[in-house]
């Protein structure tokens, strides 16, 4: 997906785009999709591509969604060097999006915690039936 600068500050609130865009955080426990525990798919707000499924998701109490996997192929991982640190980057595969960062110490057999933005996620309920 090619979206130039200015289409994203268009169709994503400043906010979003701190975050999607910028490489921004926000603020812990502030996010609107950290307690969600409906069944479905949690998607890139800047796109729409389908990134986790609700079963991946836990609670890290670090205060933003966690998630244990990503869906196959959707997730690009980079290396992060910012800040005095290395970490692994976390961006949407189809348009490079910033999405938060991955590390190596969640709870489940992949070992694996995405660590994403709210604000960086859209969400899709299941629908029953």
């Amino acid at each position: 997906m090619k979206c130039s600068d200015e289409e994203f500050k268009q169709k994503l609130t400043p906010e979003q785009y701190e975050v999607l865009r910028k490489k921004g955080t926000e603020r812990a426990f502030s996010g609107k999709l950290l307690h969600n525990k409906e069944k479905g798919t949690y998607m890139c707000a800047a796109c729409g591509a389908e990134l986790f499924g609700s079963d991946a998701k836990f609670d890290s109490g670090t205060g933003w969604p966690s998630f244990d996997s990503a869906k196959k192929g959707t997730v690009e991982l980079r290396e992060d060097n910012s800040h005095d640190t290395i970490r692994t980057e976390a961006v949407c595969k189809k348009c490079k999006s910033h999405l938060g960062h991955v590390f190596d110490d969640g709870p489940t057999s992949t070992g694996k915690r995405y660590c994403i933005n709210s604000l960086a996620l859209g969400f899709k309920a299941k629908k029953n039936g």
